[in-house]
This record gives C-alpha cells, structure tokens and sequence, in this order.
C-alpha cells in the first residue's frame, strides 16, 4: 500500500474537489473518470460512457433494482444508467460543489447526498448493487469502505470497484517520483495494489467473481485531458488564472505523473466483480437474476 507522506482526511478530499470543480469539468468532463476505448475511434464522451456501461453489464443490473453510486461525483454515471439500465441510484460525494451541480441536472431515481460513504447513514441490506468508480482510492479507511458496501448490499448483491491501482514492489523510483506524488496531489490517502484489494474484499466477506486489467484501453484519458488543459491554460484567461495559483499549481504536475506511471507500469487500472454470498449459499453469478438462478 503507497501513502503520502502527508496526512489526508475526508475534509480535504472534499476541499480538492470543491476548489478543482471548473477545472476539472473542464479538462476531465462531467464524469470525472477515465474513458474506456475499444477500438481507438470512440469520442472522449463515448469512452466514459462506455466505462459506466462497462460497470452495468459487470453488475447485471436489472430495471428498478435499488443501486449505489459510491463516490458519485457529478452524478453522470447514475443518471446515464438510471436512464439506460432503468434502476433507481443513491449516490454520495464529499464535494457540495458536485452536489450542487447534480442538483442543477436532476434526473428521476437518482438522489446524490452529500455524505462520507465510511458513514453513509444506509441501512443493511438495503441495496442490489453498488459501483466504485476511481472513488476508493480516496477513502481514509479501505477496509471499512469494503465493509459498508458488503453491509448495505442484499444476499446476492453485486459490486464492481474500478481503481487505480499500485504495482507490486514498485521500485523506490517509482515511488516516490510517482506513485507517491500522485496520491498527495490528488488527495489519495493511499493507493493499494491488485492484492491489497483483493485481501481486504475477501477479508469483508466478498467473493472475487472476476478481475481485468485494462490499463492500456484507459491510459489515453490522461493525454486527451493535458491536451484540454494546454488549451484551457492558452485561450482562457480565468482557467490559466485558477490554475497557475500557488495553491493549484501543484496540479499541472500530476497529469505528466499520471502519464508516466501508466506507461512505465507503476500504475494500472483495474476493475473488480464482487459479490456477496446469498441467503440459500454462494453468491449468485453476476448477469443472472435471483429468479433465473432458482429456476
């Protein structure tokens, strides 16, 4: 597990989002998560939808299930699947400026709060599935964010929990010119490797239904966002302003971070399947509803 060595909290996690929100809508976009290319021709907007269609078809999800959005930011990935996938989502972000963008866009079934997810106030086995998506990374407390959602989720819940992840024994270079500057400047508590997460969703009580590495179809996002911000910084006067402060400017470093971790491996992207066991046994397989098990 990589941690900075200065201290986060959710408070600042919440400060970087609220601070950051024009620029990151408008170097990032709405979804504030990476796209995912298949065949390299896919718009930037189509490639962050098809990462939240990703994490649909991974959950199975099934209309009017009772779904969470964990680490919700904007919101855009719970309006496009309440819409598509026709499922009602609670989604919860740290950030009142995201909040306040939600509300700005509302959309029937989904309720964005803001609250900390370690507390979520939810009660259990409330949820059919849930999704985390780049959100984890900011939790003060991983294993107890694994531990919520196997609480909130029903007998036969699903999650899916896409991450940037740490390579394993990454070398000290690595470390601490990337992985650990990454997390500081993005407000990362810690980041974990492919077995960290694996040893605390099992330690929660998950089953690990599938794992993919899809670090080369994502890592594109991080060229198509310095492009946007070599523009924004260019053409916009209050953007190159905002982000050239003392107290942002730390963030033109981050992107080239990202884009080097990526390529040298002491970064990856990966997206994990988990479910969680059902009242009569095991848990049931991701796609299949209770009622097609049982049949």
């Amino acid at each position: 597990m990589i941690v900075p060595t200065t201290s986060l909290t959710a408070v600042a996690v919440a400060d970087h989002y609220d601070e950051l929100d024009p620029i990151y809508r408008q170097v990032w976009g709405e979804h504030v998560h990476h796209g995912l290319w298949a065949t390299g021709r896919e718009t930037p907007v189509e490639a962050v939808e098809a990462l939240s269609d990703t994490v649909a078809d991974r959950l199975g999800l099934m209309p009017g299930e009772a779904c969470i959005d964990i680490g919700c930011g904007y919101g855009s990935t719970a309006r496009q699947l309440a819409v598509t996938r026709r499922v009602r989502v609670t989604g919860f972000t740290l950030s009142g400026a995201q909040a306040d963008y939600a509300a700005a866009h509302p959309e029937p079934d989904v309720d964005i709060r803001v609250r900390d997810w370690l507390d979520n106030g939810l009660t259990d086995d409330s949820a059919d599935a849930a999704w985390a998506i780049e959100s984890s990374e900011h939790m003060v407390d991983k294993p107890r964010f694994f531990a919520e959602a196997h609480r909130v989720l029903s007998p036969g819940g699903r999650l899916v929990v896409c991450v940037w992840l740490a390579e394993s024994h990454a070398s000290r270079w690595k470390v601490r010119h990337l992985l650990e500057p990454i997390c500081r400047e993005g407000r990362l508590p810690s980041m974990g490797t492919r077995a960290d997460y694996e040893e605390m969703a099992i330690a929660a009580g998950f089953a690990i239904a599938g794992y993919e590495d899809v670090s080369r179809r994502v890592a594109r996002t991080w060229t198509i966002c310095a492009r946007r911000l070599v523009k924004a910084l260019l053409v916009d006067r209050e953007a190159r302003r905002f982000a050239l402060s003392a107290r942002n400017r730390i963030f033109l470093l981050t992107i080239p971070r990202l884009i080097l971790a990526y390529r040298t491996g002491a970064m990856s992207y990966g997206i994990f399947t988990l479910t969680k066991a059902g009242k009569n046994g095991p848990p049931h397989e991701p796609g299949k509803s209770m009622q097609q098990e049982e049949a």
